[in-house]
């Protein structure tokens, strides 16, 4: 078994994406240098970006209901917000000072930190726990006939990547993207993958909701729920971050940012009708696509809207992601920045609820 087998081709694509992400600190350095907009100053204007998954659902109905805007008019702060379809993207917008807050799925939020060495990006508080299953064929009924088997994930190197090379691995199998180990790993978009799977040219996918939910109403069945593989059946899907600059020169907008944040995890926990209500709509809007009421209930099931970043968990899948080649590098402060919880726990506390920790 030779886990590492990829990393030469992820390796070179982190290294072209440092080269720029060195250019872009760089020009935010002095943009800052420059003078920044805060540090007694209004802020004109806040930049938030999502993506239209169920898994950023919080941030969908925060921005569906109008509650991003209310938080940031208290400041007189116009708000803009931007979906994204990948995490590289969020990194790059954020990095360069395009963007300034945004949910994320955890291994781009490694990715991020590591590439900046520490300076660029902080967790500022968690959104969404579990969400994540291999589906497969019925007639796949062990880890032992996946050999011989295409499986889907989103991306070479996300999330939901990292978690399949390694369960893999931990079973004794071997992932490669050329047909040469004993499973083949054919990274592509999450609705390619439902169509590859009703096609018959896949085998199954290691998905995030609703897309797991979707392989399963086209025939699939789930072998593995992530969830299972987790203390408590709990860990990151999706945190927020925030430039870090942007954190120490503007916490009265961190602050607005995360009542609002509440605000969503409050609605989706009092009146998830509502709340489901406003995510397919909101998706609808962005991608012009319908979600299907059935799914989205389906799939809803498999998700846990929190406030709190599970960070061990982020620090556990770091670790699987540098087990199966596919981290380059590691931290030399072991994480120990990553986290700035302030202004969460802040809220928290005046809502007469439980911190939260790092």
């Amino acid at each position: 078994m030779n886990p590492n087998r990829n990393r030469p081709r992820y390796v070179a694509a982190l290294t072209a994406a440092a080269s720029s992400l060195a250019l872009l600190l760089t020009a935010c350095s002095a943009a800052s240098a420059a003078g920044p907009a805060g540090d007694g100053q209004k802020l004109a204007e806040v930049n938030i970006g999502y993506f239209p998954n169920v898994t950023h659902a919080p941030g969908l109905v925060a921005d569906a209901e109008g509650t991003f805007a209310k938080r940031f008019d208290q400041l007189g702060t116009k708000v803009n917000t931007k979906s994204f379809n990948a995490g590289p993207d969020v990194i790059q917008a954020i990095l360069s000072g395009s963007l300034d807050i945004s949910y994320i799925g955890p291994n781009p939020t490694v990715t991020a930190y590591i590439q900046s060495r520490g300076t660029g990006i902080r967790v500022i508080a968690g959104s969404t726990s579990g969400g994540a299953a291999l589906v497969v064929k019925p007639e796949i009924t062990s880890v032992e006939q996946l050999k011989g088997r295409r499986l889907a994930t989103p991306q070479l190197g996300n999330t939901q990547d990292i978690a399949l090379r390694h369960w893999l691995a931990d079973s004794g199998l071997n992932a490669t993207q050329d047909g040469g180990g004993d499973v083949s790993i054919l990274p592509q978009a999450n609705s390619a993958a439902v169509q590859a799977f009703k096609a018959g040219e896949i085998d199954g996918g290691w998905l995030p909701e609703p897309f797991a939910t979707r392989l399963v109403n086209a025939g699939g069945k789930v072998l593995v729920d992530e969830a299972t593989l987790w203390p408590d059946g709990k860990f990151v899907t999706t945190n927020i971050i925030a430039r870090a600059d942007f954190v120490t020169q503007h916490p009265d907008a961190v602050r607005a940012f995360i009542e609002a944040h509440l605000d969503a995890l409050d609605e989706i926990a009092s009146d998830p009708a509502a709340a489901k209500a406003a995510v397919a709509s909101q998706i609808k809007k962005i991608t012009e696509q319908e979600l299907e009421p059935a799914v989205l209930d389906a799939a809803w099931k498999n998700l846990e809207f929190t406030p709190d970043p599970l960070a061990a968990t982020l620090k556990t899948s770091a670790e699987h992601a540098e087990s199966v080649g596919l981290l380059p590098d590691k931290p030399s402060d072991g994480f120990a920045q990553l986290w700035d919880l302030t202004a969460l726990n802040e809220a928290l506390a005046a809502r007469g609820e439980d911190k939260v920790t790092a």
